[in-house]
């Protein structure tokens, strides 16, 4: 943090979605982002090097959920792990792989074997997320499903994430420490922070962790998710706290 505060022109903000600036909700398509992050996020953006969210959404899904976001200056949007990029109002990928509308097809009749009629397919184009927040029993029903559900990606040549009470299918090569880590090395960061809440999120901790240069992690707590808390800098109390966060060290910067 004061190689942030003495240097934030060298310095990269690196922000999860679900969970760090969207409270975590039953239905992911209600989702909306936190209405304090935006103008932090704006004002963040206007001392520091870069300001880039680092998701497993598609970034149209995160520009759906907070539109908000479109007018922060220079804010990038790393989605589906780093395989898509908005950036300037322009979305740059690389073809949708095969293995996931195929997998995403025999799931239906695969969660019906299992007796499981509770659990809802969000299909991410570049994934496919199966969520059991809304079962009966969501921790027992995504036990019940992590074998079966690494099967068929086995299948299909994809892998399983694991996040809070949700398994999602995508294809292997990137996760948000290589994309973190890429971005940090094409804007020539001099320190970096990323916040995050849940699993998928311990990679870009690894990546802050490795890096050639002063860097902090956050964790947006919960009582869902203890394994980033442990590994943590800093612990907050979810987006309002991570929001917080943000908004000190802004006032921070502008300080005599």
């Amino acid at each position: 943090m004061e190689a942030i505060l003495k240097d934030p022109a060298g310095a990269v903000i690196g922000l999860d979605f679900d969970g760090t600036l969207s409270p975590i909700v039953p239905d992911p398509d209600t989702a909306v982002v936190h209405p304090g992050a935006p103008s932090v996020l704006a004002e963040l953006g206007r001392h520091v090097r870069a300001v880039a969210i680092v998701t497993g959404r598609p970034p149209v899904k995160v520009l759906e959920l907070g539109p908000a976001l479109k007018d922060v200056p220079g804010l990038v949007i790393l989605g589906h792990y780093g395989f898509e990029r908005w950036e300037d109002g322009r979305i740059t990928a690389p073809p949708p792989p095969a293995g996931v509308p195929r997998a995403e097809a025999e799931l239906p009749l695969l969660l019906d074997s299992l007796g499981v009629t509770d659990a809802a397919i969000e299909d991410k184009g570049r994934a496919v997320a199966v969520h059991t927040r809304r079962s009966a029993d969501p921790e027992g029903t995504l036990e019940r499903l992590r074998e079966p559900l690494a099967r068929l990606a086995a299948k299909h040549g994809l892998v399983v994430e694991p996040g809070r009470m949700v398994l999602e299918l995508r294809p292997s090569g990137m996760d948000k420490g290589h994309a973190l880590s890429a971005f940090l090395a094409e804007r020539s960061a001099r320190s970096v922070l990323f916040a995050g809440d849940d699993l998928g999120d311990l990679a870009a901790f690894d990546a802050v962790q490795a890096a050639d240069m002063p860097g902090v992690t956050v964790c947006s707590g919960s009582s869902e998710v203890t394994a980033l808390a442990e590994r943590a800098d800093i612990v907050v109390d979810g987006p309002e706290g991570v929001v917080a966060l943000l908004r000190e060290l802004t006032s921070a910067f502008t300080r005599p």
